[in-house]
């Protein structure tokens, strides 16, 4: 590895240190981080447009199994995130952004090929499907690499940019694939088309640019990464040193929030077009399933910058309360016992929905570095030597947390479709689902309070 990429010397807490060098490093690296994160995100939800394509060019699967492979790459993408978390500090941040980067080839270029035989075997897709996990799992060090890189004080906008417009991913992919799929912009290195015989109109799709159409730009993106961004020697740490965390109270208790916000965000964009499709079924749910994933990744940043101005615990407060309005007004809107119900309504207060998952997503991780930095130098002595080495163990154990709250919002990305698909087989509708995602978020209400944003809170913040 090139000396070069790797820096021995690193607090950007020093503001002498982070205006003569500091902050143009750590802004090349992140917007070298950015794209390689969209693409990650893009390359994990991918089933979720291919799944609806399959039966069409011949693929003879049953309902629940096109459910599995649209739900697996987010169990998958969530487990893997628990050990990405504690990569960067063993690997290096620029090393394991181009690995993890270069990791998506295997997905993207796996479905342009199997989608083109209607004889590839059920178990090949499962596979696939796993490995479009890579992507999930991307975020966890991504968002652990950017946050040893910025102040305190910039932390939440420098978070909020990396994993807001990262998130763009699932607005992008659900977007650009019903686009790239109808014609062969690969020419005969793409592959032949399927024909696609419907309601007696004859047509032909390229479903293996879905997966193809990613393969040069996460090419680029793993060069560009490998050649342009750095490691930094300070953020060195084994998985011993970071398995502190566990013991961590306010891990686990930021691993709840985040479950709220972003388990909402990519649950919601997982199961946002099934529950289009299964409540108004004369509206074509593509049509608008990416404006919810497009509404929660672009405010991301406003929360990662209204909680630098105004305090994450506040604004994850009055988020989550917010959030409970929002399901309510979804419910408002919804069809019951399958009659009745406005899609305009509905769709805007999804929308909403998707916002505040976004500003959430934006303010918990805002939250994160404050407590853990705060309760290191409570817990340290007043001297100068004991301080910094506290900031340097504050910003290796909130890295670690930040990766492994994400993998456990993760998994709502999962939960969330099949809670829809539990209730509707038990209840005849969602409705049951949505109630328990307002109890829930009631509990993250009560535990932001308590903890973090009332007067005399344990860790203000």
């Amino acid at each position: 590895m090139a000396s070069s990429a790797v820096i021995s010397h690193w607090n950007p807490e020093d503001q002498g240190f982070w205006r003569n060098k500091g902050a143009s490093i750590a802004q090349r690296n992140l917007w070298l981080s950015i794209p390689a994160l969209t693409l990650a995100f893009a390359v994990w939800m991918v089933w979720s447009v291919v799944v609806v394509n399959l039966p069409a060019v011949g693929f003879k699967f049953s309902t629940n199994q096109l459910f599995w492979l649209a739900s697996l790459p987010a169990l998958c993408g969530a487990t893997l995130r628990i050990f990405y978390s504690f990569a960067v500090p063993i690997f290096g941040g620029r090393r394991w952004t181009a690995i993890s980067t270069a990791s998506l080839l295997l997905p993207a270029g796996g479905i342009g090929l199997a989608v083109q035989n209607p004889g590839t075997p059920y178990e090949v897709f499962v596979l696939l499907a796993l490995l479009c996990g890579f992507g999930g799992g991307n975020f966890a060090s991504s968002m652990s690499n950017i946050s040893f890189f910025f102040p305190k004080e910039k932390k939440g906008t420098a978070l909020g940019l990396n994993a807001g417009l990262g998130n763009l991913g699932v607005s992008i992919v659900q977007f650009v694939v019903p686009l790239v799929i109808t014609a062969g912009v690969f020419g005969e290195l793409g592959g032949e088309p399927q024909a696609i015989n419907k309601a007696g109109q004859h047509s032909l799709m390229w479903l293996q640019n879905a997966g193809y159409v990613w393969v040069p730009f996460i090419l680029a993106s793993a060069v560009a990464a490998w050649f342009g961004m750095n490691d930094l020697a300070e953020a060195k740490a084994s998985f011993a040193d970071q398995a502190v965390i566990f013991k961590r109270k306010h891990n686990w208790l930021m691993c709840w929030l985040y479950l709220g916000t972003f388990g909402s965000f990519i649950g919601y964009s997982a199961g946002f077009p099934l529950l289009i499709k299964s409540q108004f079924p004369g509206v074509n749910a593509l049509q608008y399933a990416w404006l919810g994933p497009l509404v929660g990744a672009l405010v991301r940043p406003a929360g990662g910058w209204l909680s630098d101005k105004l305090g994450g615990a506040r604004v994850t407060f009055w988020n989550f309360i917010a959030m409970v309005a929002g399901v309510l007004a979804v419910l408002q809107f919804m069809p019951h016992g399958g009659q009745g119900g406005n899609f305009n309504g509905f769709l805007i207060a999804f929308l909403f929905l998707f916002a505040t998952s976004g500003i959430g997503n934006g303010s918990t991780f805002r939250m994160i570095p404050i407590i853990f930095l705060t309760e290191r130098q409570r817990a340290a002595g007043k001297g100068r030597a004991e301080q910094d080495q506290a900031v340097k163990d504050a910003n290796k154990e909130a890295a670690a947390v930040l990766g492994f709250s994400s993998a456990v919002g993760a998994y709502g990305g999962f939960f969330i479709p099949k809670s829809y698909g539990t209730s509707i087989s038990m209840t005849g509708g969602p409705e049951a689902a949505l109630y328990v995602f307002v109890g829930f978020y009631v509990t993250c209400i009560v535990m932001t309070w308590w903890y973090y944003s009332r007067k005399g809170a344990e860790m203000p913040c």
